[in-house]
């Protein structure tokens, strides 16, 4: 495994791991620009916030798009402890992220190969390079303990 990959992933899992701190589902994000330079971090927030958009994914975009100013963020790789849902691909290809690293698939929501594959989808204008697996277990282990302790 790609040891950039491996950096960048622990560092959305310790995201993940603040919002379960917080109560919500543990999805960590961080956003890295072409030189590795950290541009944004996040976690869900949906349910602190009361905002149903408030995933990590769309908290680390909206950070990068103000510190950058543009919505536009090119050049930059994505990592996420969970696959993008439809909502959160669709903010990905608008904002021209090059690639998306992502742990865990969610086959009920996932949106970058597990339920529907929005990278291949060639009626978009953009289509991020998807790269799937990264800490695998480590991931899977997040989201499926903190869901286990909730039944």
């Amino acid at each position: 495994m790609d040891t950039d990959h491996y950096k960048y992933m622990q560092l959305a899992l310790d995201e993940a791991k603040k919002g379960r701190l917080e109560d919500e589902v543990p999805v960590g994000a961080v956003l890295v620009d072409a030189e590795g330079k950290l541009l944004a971090k996040g976690y869900n927030q949906t349910i602190s916030t009361c905002d149903p958009t408030a995933h990590a994914e769309i908290v680390v975009l909206r950070k990068a798009a103000q510190i950058l100013g543009n919505y536009r963020l090119l050049s930059t790789t994505l990592y996420v402890t969970v696959e993008p849902c439809v909502m959160c691909m669709g903010a990905i290809i608008h904002a021209r992220i090059e690639r998306v690293v992502f742990g865990a698939p969610d086959p009920k929501w996932g949106a970058a190969g597990s339920l529907y594959d929005f990278s291949m989808n060639r009626r978009f204008n953009h289509h991020p390079e998807i790269i799937s697996g990264v800490c695998f277990e480590q991931c899977r282990t997040c989201m499926r303990d903190f869901f286990r302790s909730k039944r």
